[in-house]
């Protein structure tokens, strides 16, 4: 018998956690809208408040300053529109729902994949305008972790508001939001283990006066109209909880992916690392092959059964270079990175499963010969 599929793309969509899950089913058995004053309604409302509480807690917030959204995508539009601020600055790595949101003036990165905090300066500096300034915690692609307290310190310095994008962050490293000092934080319950269509914007502020982008009822303190996805919001509240108690979740992933890492290089001595030196989240691992497509890679492993993908799961089925490798001078390799990202239900077994995988097809690839099966994905 055939052995199970390995799922090795938790930066695109983690697997529901078993909490997660439960929590859904039993919002899904309550009839009541958490507008409604009755008692099923209060039972609703408690859900919800119950959630908010969870999110909250596990990024440093008030329970007030949480708004949830239809997930990070959303949360990201709200703040960058809602400061009602013209001036943009975003890092030249931001997600496409960043990038998309507003047109914005870009901060260069470096080689290592961390904002150049000299750049943030000059810009920021060469203009009076209040602006808002987007640099997310953690790379998507890369795993790197950006230096947002000291993108807060000098965004204050010249009046600027931080937002930060922290889908990947969140779960992954401790966030604090009192202490980086950033006003405003997206997250998305599908990286956590929670269900997908569901995220919050997290305000450090409570009574910060945000304009909505959905208007209507008025819902989530005004700040988002629309009556409330219960069933999700259960499900992010039970997967926020889930990660505080994964009391050394992050340091067993770790080892899973510097083993992972340790073993495709042994496999390809030429094997890249993009942003292996610098500071990143524990699960995420950036690696090409010089002179073998990233496509290529990610049809061998997925013919073996291995799944991972090729920069951002929103737009890598483009087949176009990172511009995340592209900002950080990457070249022509850019078009040879795939993206190895570990999760909650991530075991040693699928770690081997993964380097026997691609041994394989980096054995065949270095022969000559390619993979011989032709992609389902492609066929047409």
């Amino acid at each position: 018998m055939a052995a199970a599929a390995v799922y090795l793309d938790y930066n695109a969509t983690a697997p529901v956690r078993p909490a997660a899950r439960g929590a859904m089913l039993r919002a899904m058995a309550h009839p009541g809208n958490p507008s409604s004053i009755h008692g099923f309604g209060r039972a609703a409302r408690r859900l919800v408040e119950d959630a908010r509480e969870a999110v909250a807690c596990l990024v440093g917030a008030s329970p007030e300053a949480v708004v949830f959204t239809s997930g990070g995508t959303e949360a990201n539009a709200l703040a960058l529109a809602g400061w009602g601020r013209r001036r943009l600055l975003w890092s030249a790595i931001e997600h496409p729902s960043v990038l998309k949101a507003a047109p914005g003036e870009s901060i260069p990165v470096g080689p290592d994949g961390r904002v150049d905090l000299s750049a943030l300066e000059e810009l920021l500096a060469a203009s009076r305008e209040p602006a808002v300034v987007a640099v997310m915690a953690a790379n998507n692609e890369t795993g790197v972790l950006q230096p947002v307290a000291d993108v807060v310190r000098i965004a204050k310095a010249h009046g600027a508001v931080v937002h930060c994008d922290a889908v990947q962050a969140v779960g992954r490293v401790d966030i604090d939001m009192a202490a980086l000092g950033i006003d405003s934080l997206a997250l998305s319950a599908h990286k956590l283990g929670g269900p997908t269509g569901v995220g919050a914007l997290v305000l450090a502020n409570s009574d910060v006066d945000l304009a909505p982008l959905l208007r209507g009822g008025g819902q989530e303190r005004n700040r988002r109209a629309g009556t409330e996805n219960l069933p999700g919001i259960a499900g992010l509240g039970a997967a926020a909880r889930a990660v505080q108690d994964d009391v050394g979740e992050m340091e067993r992933l770790a080892i899973l992916r510097d083993r992972l890492e340790q073993g495709a290089r042994q496999r390809v001595p030429s094997l890249v690392v993009f942003g292996g030196q610098s500071p990143r989240v524990s699960n995420t691992a950036c690696l090409a092959m010089p002179g073998v497509t990233a496509q290529t890679l990610l049809m061998g492993l997925d013919l073996a059964g291995v799944a991972v993908s090729a920069g951002s799961a929103c737009s890598s089925g483009k087949l176009a270079p990172s511009h995340v490798l592209i900002a950080m001078g990457a070249g022509p390799l850019a078009a040879s990175a795939i993206r190895v990202s570990l999760g909650w239900a991530s075991r040693d077994d699928d770690v081997e499963r993964f380097l026997d995988a691609f041994g394989a097809v980096t054995g065949r690839l270095a022969a000559g010969r390619g993979t011989a099966e032709r992609h389902p994905a492609l066929a047409g």
